[in-house]
């Protein structure tokens, strides 16, 4: 599968949402030749594209018939994780939405900024008006200790989505981005593990600690239920957005209004990009970089990140009540 929606051009792993793989040599391989789907999370925000560039425009025709009652708002959703899971796509896919205002950098108000005042973190928010919804993304949320409780004081009713990927190709996309702007860091291998000899995993490194979801997720259940927060499979967000978008909808409250006809699949390479659903104006894919190719990881020391992230997996899966498949 090829994703070119939010500047992700590149073969999908084999470690796919609903399916199994038992073989590590396999895996490895597969991991190691594929290309990054959900690199750009963080990118985007400065770089634009013609999609982006038309959205503002359309944005500005609609903030010039803005009536007065109009303000901004405190968000009443969240994108909180997680990094290197598909968090832009989301977000980009859900600004199509006419009952959703959001903002498109990241605040990082709740980890970075919160001693700046909720005044400030309002200040961010576009305008809306009643009936619409105020939403922002910054997918350091998630594994912030201090993030919960803020966003609590803030708004105990806020309604909070993750978007989660397989830990192991999270963790080597999220080297992979990092070895792009800082060539001279030491190998994959040597950061996943303290004692390599030893097989210990280095659970102090953040590429490593980010796929521990149900760490995480114990430390946000004692402040909202379950029911006020949604995980999104970055797998399927790929191979069938439209679908994913339909459980979004519906959790936020909103109409139905991104389905099949806003996504456009290249028939040769089998990836979504974004279209109006009327008129026939090209498709427009939301990124100008084609993805990172993954560095060859030893197959070995993949086997050993899945036995790792097993039972962490298997904890998720029963907080959640959803299976996905990732072992």
């Amino acid at each position: 599968m090829i994703y070119c929606c939010v500047g992700y051009c590149s073969t999908v792993p084999s470690l796919t949402y609903g399916s199994r793989s038992s073989d590590a040599d396999s895996q490895g391989a597969s991991l190691g030749a594929s290309r990054d789907l959900l690199n750009n999370d963080n990118e985007l925000d400065s770089r634009g594209d013609e999609w982006s560039e038309a959205k503002a425009l359309e944005d500005n025709v609609m903030s010039a018939s803005l009536n007065e009652s109009e303000s901004k708002k405190l968000p009443q959703a969240i994108i909180i994780g997680v990094k290197k899971g598909g968090t832009r796509a989301l977000l980009e896919f859900l600004r199509l939405h006419p009952d959703v205002r959001a903002v498109g950098a990241e605040p990082h108000f709740f980890d970075r900024n919160y001693d700046k005042g909720l005044e400030w973190y309002r200040e961010l928010m576009p305008k809306s008006s009643d009936g619409q919804l105020t939403m922002e993304k910054t997918p350091s949320y998630f594994v912030t200790k201090e993030v919960p409780s803020r966003i609590y004081t803030m708004s105990k009713d806020t309604k909070l989505i993750v978007v989660v990927r397989d830990p192991v190709t999270r963790a080597i996309s999220d080297y992979t981005q990092t070895h792009s702007k800082k060539p001279d860091i030491p190998s994959f291998e040597s950061l996943t593990f303290k004692n390599v000899s030893a097989g210990l995993i280095d659970t102090t490194w953040s590429a490593v600690q980010i796929g521990m979801y149900a760490k995480h997720l114990e430390r946000w259940l004692q402040y909202f239920p379950m029911d006020q927060l949604l995980f999104v499979s970055g797998e399927r967000l790929i191979s069938d957005p439209a679908g994913e978008m339909a459980r979004v909808q519906d959790f936020l409250g909103l109409r139905r209004v991104i389905t099949e006809k806003y996504f456009h699949f290249n028939p040769a390479k089998g990836f979504p990009c974004l279209k109006r659903p009327e008129g026939n104006s090209k498709p427009h894919c939301l990124g100008k970089t084609k993805g990172r190719t993954h560095p060859n990881i030893d197959p070995e020391v993949v086997q050993r990140l899945r036995d790792f992230y097993r039972p962490f997996n298997n904890k998720f899966y029963h907080l959640t009540g959803h299976h996905f498949d990732w072992d």
